[in-house]
């Protein structure tokens, strides 16, 4: 099924998941679909991974909690984080690391304080390759670190290669 990307959120300077200026890091990229759910992407190196050519396990724990956490900002703002409580995963197939990787992230179940989510990894042909749930705390960003959004270039940065639309398995 192919979405409407409706906006972009913000990256970071020194992150590991979305830190454009760490070098070790996944440089991912974080998009909110029209249907609510978060897409990130990111393009992995040659240090990312795990057996020649595939993807770390542990990195695609990584950015798999990563989006799960962060798609809470789809509904609030980017002032509210997900802190991981509980995280899970079933790796189904290998994630080759000479392509981009695609990751969906959705809320399955919001409370006041605390929300549920689910994830996938995503690989060219629509299968999915790892799957991911995990418990998360909703917090302000104040209260889990001290957060300078300027010193951290918190921002979006917009790409040639930002994506309008993009293309989702749709779920049957």
């Amino acid at each position: 099924m192919e979405l409407n990307v409706r906006k972009k959120q913000p990256n970071s300077k020194m992150c590991f998941v979305c830190g454009l200026k760490n070098a070790f890091g996944l440089k991912s990229r974080f998009y909110e679909l029209e249907n609510g759910e978060l897409m990130a992407i990111f393009q992995p190196a040659s240090e990312h991974q795990g057996y020649p050519g595939r993807l770390h396990g542990g990195l695609a724990a990584t950015i798999l909690d990563e989006t799960i956490g962060r798609a809470i900002m789809v509904a609030y703002s980017d002032n509210i984080w997900g802190v991981t409580v509980d995280f899970s995963m079933k790796l189904r197939k290998p994630v080759p690391i000479d392509r981009e990787v695609r990751v969906i992230g959705r809320i399955v179940s919001d409370g006041k304080r605390s929300f549920e989510g689910t994830g996938e990894i995503i690989l060219e042909d629509g299968t999915v390759a790892i799957e991911g749930k995990g418990r998360y705390l909703k917090m302000d960003i104040g209260k889990i670190a001290d957060f300078d959004h300027q010193e951290q270039e918190w921002q979006v940065v917009d790409a040639p290669n930002d994506p309008d639309r993009v293309v989702v398995p749709s779920g049957d």
